[in-house]
């Protein structure tokens, strides 16, 4: 799965990094490395849904990224 969209820090359950993505919705973020967390970053990335996990944000569902480039 391909998503657009900007980087955003979000101060819930003791901070979670998720993706505002062009289609309107929000995905908390895991994988990639340390550089895809950078407030208000445009980025492109490839990944999966993670269906099975839960969180404690509860802010969106799980997208795991695999791989990505700074827009």
């Amino acid at each position: 799965m391909k998503l657009s969209g900007t980087v955003q820090y979000q101060d819930l359950e003791g901070g979670v990094w998720v993706l505002k993505a062009d289609d309107g919705r929000t995905y908390q973020l895991a994988g990639g490395d340390r550089k895809i967390k950078k407030d208000g970053q445009r980025i492109s990335a490839e990944g999966s849904i993670q269906r099975d996990t839960l969180t404690a944000a509860m802010v969106g569902p799980v997208f795991h990224v695999t791989s990505y480039k700074a827009d």
